[in-house]
């Protein structure tokens, strides 16, 4: 993958909607290769780790609601920034859970638009959680007040993908109104 589509892939992911706009995914694009094979030994050996072009770590910064939160509303006109400035604080402080919940969503999200936008760039893509969290946090240099959601590994396919195990019926997953 070349630089310049690099660079495509991220700008439009980083299109990705966020709560409140504040952009708390990051993107640890792991290129070193010595690193990138000790994190596949935390990652139960996985080759595509390795072998895909793109190894991205999504992770959050769980805390950037409270780092400059006028600087997402900054284009905005003022009663705007006057009434979701504030609005950021009040929905985030001393609420932890609502934090990692916020940041898994995101990160959720912006990685779906990874994975489109490398499709739509005819490049084959996969989400992975099949690793040590905690030991892939330390190989990155994780700062604390992040955490990691997810891989997405990008690149061209070395084989068909394997068939689905079996989707649910459509009347089991889509319910009208109510449980």
């Amino acid at each position: 993958m070349s630089k310049a589509e690099m660079k495509k892939l991220f700008a439009l992911a980083m299109l990705s909607p966020t709560t409140f706009n504040i952009q708390n995914w990051r993107f640890v694009v792991v290129q070193d290769s010595e690193l990138r094979l000790r994190i596949r030994e935390v990652a139960w050996d996985q080759a595509q780790v390795t072998d895909a072009s793109l190894l991205v770590v999504l992770t959050a910064d769980l805390k950037a609601w409270e780092k400059e939160p006028a600087r997402y509303w900054k284009h905005a006109p003022q009663p705007v920034r006057d009434y979701l400035v504030p609005a950021i604080d009040q929905y985030y402080r001393d609420r932890e859970q609502v934090q990692r919940d916020e940041a898994m969503r995101s990160c959720g999200i912006a990685a779906m638009s990874l994975m489109l936008v490398a499709k739509e760039m005819g490049y084959d893509s996969c989400p992975m959680d099949g690793f040590d969290f905690d030991a892939v946090g330390q190989l990155i240099n994780l700062p604390p007040d992040h955490v990691v959601a997810m891989f997405v590994v990008i690149g061209k396919g070395t084989q068909e993908p394997f068939p689905r195990g079996g989707q649910l019926p459509m009347s089991e997953v889509v319910i009208s109104d109510r449980f």
